[in-house]
């Protein structure tokens, strides 16, 4: 059964494709407890589930639960599947992610969800630190939920995820790229954003042609997101991408260009965009792929 979706002006009267993903704190406290319902947090810093959660969430850690302990890529069907049984997630539940850093890593989650095809993921708009800042109840129980017996499809990569071969054909093609990384990343003054180790490629600088429109351009101060609007104003009229359009996003690891794509794909309607999760920590350690600063 699908639970209720949120009717806050806020966000029915946004102008977004698809309202439907997005609820507000005011709906998570009141369906929290509702057992078709799951909250899940995932933050880039893993510690903070322990320090404090919205009461009832589960946490899923984007690097333990979600990545192959092996090889560079995500879990398979089967990995997926005992994650979910073991978090009390259905096929049927409703997942809403929230978390810090304005839902980066609640974004990536609810990306990866969708290469698996779950059918209804949301995201609590203004995440954990809006949670907090409204002085909501924290809880720093973990709460146990019967096991489920989900199952899962085949990851489904193709639609919303791009290789370095993609890229290079999206090159070769003069189709539209998006940097979401800060303007210095971009240039390659920095290799990663400004107080975090510089580490993890040996060239800096972006993919040739790509347009740099950091991520956190489509959010306000408390970390809601814009309007349609002013989200068209953003990357439509002052940066000329269109709906119409194939589009690969990126940044460092894929984490805050999910946050671009699901923007894009859900809070515009854009029907083609895909994810580069390899991103520069991949294309910035390759051999004689082009760059430019």
């Amino acid at each position: 059964m699908v639970a209720p979706y949120d009717d806050a002006p806020a966000i029915t009267q946004a102008g977004y494709a698809h309202p439907e993903v997005l609820v507000s704190t005011d709906w998570v406290e009141e369906h929290k407890n509702d057992p078709g319902v799951r909250i899940v947090e995932s933050d880039e810093d893993v510690l903070l589930y322990d320090l404090g959660h919205v009461p009832g969430a589960v946490k899923i850690d984007w690097h333990t639960d979600l990545n192959d302990p092996v090889i560079r890529d995500y879990i398979g069907r089967e990995g997926f599947e005992e994650l979910m049984r073991a978090k009390g997630i259905a096929n049927d539940t409703t997942v809403v992610f929230y978390g810090d850093k304005h839902n980066w890593w609640a974004c990536y989650a609810f990306w990866v969800f969708k290469l698996f095809g779950h059918p209804d993921v949301r995201i609590m708009n203004g995440g954990r630190q809006k949670w907090i800042d409204e002085g909501r109840e924290l809880s720093r129980e973990v709460p146990e939920y019967p096991a489920t017996n989900y199952q899962a499809s085949e990851r489904k990569d193709a639609p919303i995820r791009a290789f370095r071969d993609d890229v290079l054909a999206h090159i070769g093609s003069g189709r539209p790229l998006v940097d979401v990384r800060s303007p210095a990343e971009y240039t390659g003054e920095l290799l990663h954003m400004a107080d975090y180790p510089q580490e993890g490629a040996l060239r800096g600088g972006h993919i040739p042609g790509a347009a740099n429109i950091p991520w956190a351009r489509a959010v306000r101060e408390d970390g809601t997101f814009k309007s349609a609007g002013e989200l068209r104003a953003i990357y439509e009229q002052e940066n000329g991408l269109h709906p119409g359009e194939e589009i690969v996003a990126y940044c460092r690891i894929g984490e805050r260009s999910s946050h671009t794509w699901f923007v894009l794909t859900y809070l515009l309607g854009y029907p083609n965009v895909r994810n580069y999760d390899g991103s520069w920590t991949e294309w910035g350690n390759l051999v004689r792929v082009p760059i430019e600063k």
